[in-house]
């Protein structure tokens, strides 16, 4: 069987999950219309300042419509937020304090956040450096949450709780909200004081509620992921209780400024028809992993998440085994990328990683891993992670190509 022909049956298995998904699309769309209703949005919030950013209407009204479709009190969307961990970072440094613990429930997090804990690296801040301890709770065996630790985990100078509710580069299942909800109530009750937090990058809009709706305290991510719907060109946002979010907006600017600062460089109507597309581009991403994971599920190799399970993010982990097929399949993916096809990905070092990376990712935005891109660690077992894609015909393009690079390994 030829490869365009594999990627059809593919699909045509398919069809029944595609439709679940795209009823789901509807209730989201239907959510964030609801908010732009409820706060009158128009062509007048297009607008913008410059300097300061004082008066912004256009960005304040933002801030109130994401807290509304994120069941938040508040939220802050900023472009001066440069990516998710420059979030995750602004939330994390504006709650803790010296002597506080943070405390990872969901196993090691994202590369990316090693610095900012203090894990890798020292001189530059972290927050080791001023005083604020760590721990981990590790998974199981089978990578699920060890619930039965987690109802004893929390000590008096547990400050925050975090909770990472994508797989990031690690061989296991994203988390759900109800899972995060779960959590959160077992934090609680142990100490009704410490935050819970989600890292909730790649997970927006992967269902009908988000985990600040659910009883999280703070969360944040990447406008270059979901939110952003494809045409944001940067920034981040965060949701959640209005004192939280506004110490970690101080963090982001200065005390004193805190969400009062930061204009929004003309970006506003970008900003907003990102949000009011970004329930149809996660639901094409979605799709896109539906089938990854079916076409290689087929062919033998095992995939995170496996075909027609319940998605948490826009990731599709496929353990590929060797360096050769890590390069192949994210060359291929290039190849087929419409922005510098050209272009070759070799492994290299990357800011805020342990490893060398092999990254694909011919998109409009730079970095934007809501549409289609492929990267993994150069690392044993060797596993791609693919994310985003703007419309899963573009995955089945890429997928033949990748195919057809295996067969001449």
């Amino acid at each position: 069987m030829n490869s365009a022909e594999i990627v059809r049956r593919a699909i045509a298995t398919l069809t029944p999950t595609f439709q679940t998904i795209d009823q789901q699309t509807q209730t989201n769309l239907r959510k964030v219309l609801g908010a732009f209703q409820k706060y009158r949005v128009g062509v007048h919030h297009f607008s913008s300042v410059s300097g300061y950013g004082h008066g912004d209407l256009g960005r304040d009204t933002l801030d109130q419509v994401y807290a509304e479709v994120m069941g938040a009190e508040a939220a802050l969307v900023r472009v001066q937020l440069v990516s998710g961990t420059h979030a995750i970072a602004a939330a994390l440094y504006g709650v803790l304090r010296p002597g506080d613990e943070m405390l990872a429930v969901a196993g090691a997090p994202y590369d990316t956040l090693e610095e900012v804990i203090g894990l890798r690296e020292e001189g530059q801040g972290s927050l080791a450096e001023f005083g604020i301890g760590y721990r981990q709770l590790e998974l199981t065996p089978t990578g699920e949450i060890d619930w039965e630790a987690l109802k004893i985990a929390i000590r008096p100078e547990t400050r925050l709780a975090l909770i990472q509710r994508s797989c990031g580069y690690s061989w296991r299942k994203s988390l759900s909200t109800a899972e995060i909800q779960r959590i959160v109530e077992i934090v609680k009750a142990q100490n009704p004081d410490t935050v819970c937090f989600v890292d909730n990058c790649y997970g927006e809009f992967i269902e009908t509620q988000e985990p600040t709706a659910v009883g999280a305290d703070l969360m944040a991510g990447s406008l270059i992921k979901n939110p952003g719907g494809t045409i944001v060109t940067g920034g981040g946002y965060l949701a959640g209780k209005a004192d939280l979010v506004e110490k970690a907006a101080c963090r982001l600017t200065a005390p004193g400024i805190g969400s009062h600062g930061g204009a929004t460089y003309d970006q506003n109507r970008l900003l907003y028809q990102g949000l009011f597309l970004a329930p149809q581009m996660v639901a094409e991403a979605v799709k896109c992993t539906h089938l990854v994971a079916t076409v290689f599920a087929d062919l033998g190799y095992e995939v995170q998440p496996h075909p027609l399970e319940k998605r948490q993010d826009v990731i599709q982990a496929i353990r590929l085994g060797s360096p050769e097929k890590l390069l192949a399949f994210c060359r291929a993916w290039q190849k087929f990328s419409p922005i510098g096809s050209y272009l070759d990905p070799v492994p290299a070092p990357m800011p805020g990683y342990a490893s060398d990376l092999v990254m694909a990712g011919g998109t409009f935005i730079d970095g934007s891993t809501s549409e289609l891109s492929a990267d993994g660690p150069l690392r044993e077992p060797y596993i791609v992670f693919c994310q985003g894609g703007t419309h899963y015909t573009h995955a089945a393009i890429a997928l033949e190509a990748v195919l057809d690079a295996f067969r001449d390994l």
